[in-house]
């Protein structure tokens, strides 16, 4: 499965946490990230993260590029919802092209919690019935 992997500034610790914690769950799939996320989860854990641009630079668009043309099966977004972001219309974007199409998504950590599980019991293999 490919896994998108983004965090707020004020979330990159946190999805670091949650990376360590899962990291023999997430060894198992292709992970996809932001710049500065992917590069902060290789650190801690040496997994093998494909990152994109950052996040205000396009790293965000280019997610949605691969969630329109169905390559990302599941994404966890650690948002900060308390600071407003410059670039929230791609943010918003995220979620939306989640919504259509039909890819499961965390905004926080006790329903990224609940993803990382069900891809562990393999809850989320309908997406490659869907591809």
């Amino acid at each position: 499965m490919n896994v998108g992997l983004v965090a707020h500034d004020a979330k990159k610790k946190l999805m670091q946490n949650f990376c360590i914690a899962y990291r023999g769950i997430l060894s198992k799939h292709d992970l996809f990230a932001t710049a500065t996320t992917g590069r902060l989860i290789e650190e801690v854990t040496n997994l093998n993260v494909h990152k994109y641009l950052a996040g205000h630079l396009g790293g965000t668009q280019q997610l949605g590029s691969q969630i329109e043309h169905n390559m990302i099966d599941m994404v966890i977004f650690l948002r900060d919802p308390q600071k407003p972001k410059k670039h929230e219309p791609d943010i918003f974007n995220i979620l939306r092209l989640c919504d259509i199409h039909n890819i499961p998504l965390a905004t926080n950590l006790a329903t990224a919690e609940l993803l990382i599980k069900a891809l562990e019991r393999g809850d989320l293999d309908w997406r490659d019935m869907y591809k």
